[in-house]
């Protein structure tokens, strides 16, 4: 009597010999190449959890204790949703674009927590176009960041793409009214 690998395995090379007298090294690659790309588009999509790495690195509650942020950190609790080089470093404030830029037609909002007050805040992420990248005080912190597939809630797109110059500088974050409680 054959064990259940055996007939598993006689019923496997039968099926793999019968596909590769059917089908030809060409349409095999092809539909290799199709899953491939299916795959490679899919993935930027898929929701992944950074819970983790935001504990690491004491965002959650599991690091350790750090002295209140200012407008030129990061960890500033109105740049919860920020993706980009923070204005505040590059010559204007976390409301106000430098001289020589303008900004942004649209932008994305955020709901950010301030710790001071417990209260919810709607931020206006506003970047600052019209001169070269300003290089300084990267920040891309993504909480609540959606997939890029809704526009108005996802923070990488060059919003500079609605003003007369499309060439970003930095980023503001203004706020725009208190979230409502449920």
């Amino acid at each position: 009597m054959k064990s259940w690998l055996d007939l598993f395995d006689h019923f496997a090379e039968r099926r793999t010999r019968t596909i590769a007298q059917q089908v030809s090294r060409r349409s095999a690659l092809i539909g290799v190449g199709r899953v491939l790309l299916g795959t490679a588009l899919a993935l930027p999509v898929l929701p992944f959890d950074r819970s983790s790495q935001a504990r690491a690195e004491g965002h959650g509650g599991g690091g350790k204790h750090k002295d209140p942020a200012t407008e030129t950190d990061c960890d500033y609790w109105r740049y919860c949703a920020v993706d980009g080089f923070l204005c505040s470093c590059c010559g204007g404030s976390a409301t106000s674009c430098p001289p020589g830029t303008s900004p942004s037609k649209v932008a994305w909002v955020g709901t950010c927590h301030n710790p001071a007050d417990g209260r919810d805040y709607l931020v206006s992420y506003n970047d600052c176009c019209g001169r070269t990248t300003c290089g300084r005080c990267f920040c891309n912190t993504n909480h609540g960041d959606r997939p890029g597939y809704r526009m108005g809630v996802h923070n990488d797109v060059n919003w500079c793409m609605s003003n007369d110059s499309s060439v970003y500088h930095c980023t503001t974050s203004i706020i725009v009214g208190v979230a409502e409680k449920d």
